[in-house]
């Protein structure tokens, strides 16, 4: 008795789930006239975190850096850049929006972020004034 019951029930899903599709296929022309993601959505990021980055490192760098211990001090800028980025990624894995197609969008991203945080660590770090 209780099988007939659970069978019983599973028909009713099944009905269910067949009208809900096919809901679906009428409403098929709605939902393509939503706005569409651009294709390019992860270059365009990178493209504008190595924009910026390439700016603030002409700022750092169209002064010559102090002789002392400059060579120590991109190394430690550079860790710390680096350590800041891998935070970002954590936490949007976390979030689980770190996700790529192909591992060539991965590197790309990846590579900008870093060189953007590596970046504006040498600008703080340099233009403060606080730290030198």
């Amino acid at each position: 008795m209780a099988w007939d019951l659970l069978e019983t029930l599973g028909n009713v899903l099944d009905v269910l789930a067949n009208d809900s599709s096919s809901s679906m296929r009428l409403n098929y022309k709605d939902k393509s006239t939503k706005k569409k993601k651009s294709k390019y959505v992860t270059e365009k990021i990178s493209a504008g975190f190595i924009a910026v980055a390439g700016v603030l490192l002409f700022f750092v760098f169209k002064d010559p850096l102090p002789a002392k211990n400059y060579t120590q001090t991109l190394i430690v800028a550079s860790l710390i850049g680096s350590a800041i980025s891998g935070i970002l990624f954590f936490l949007l894995h976390v979030v689980e929006l770190y996700y790529f197609k192909n591992f060539f969008k991965l590197l790309l991203f990846s590579g900008s972020v870093i060189l953007f945080f590596i970046s504006l660590v040498l600008c703080v770090y340099f233009k403060s004034g606080v730290f030198v």
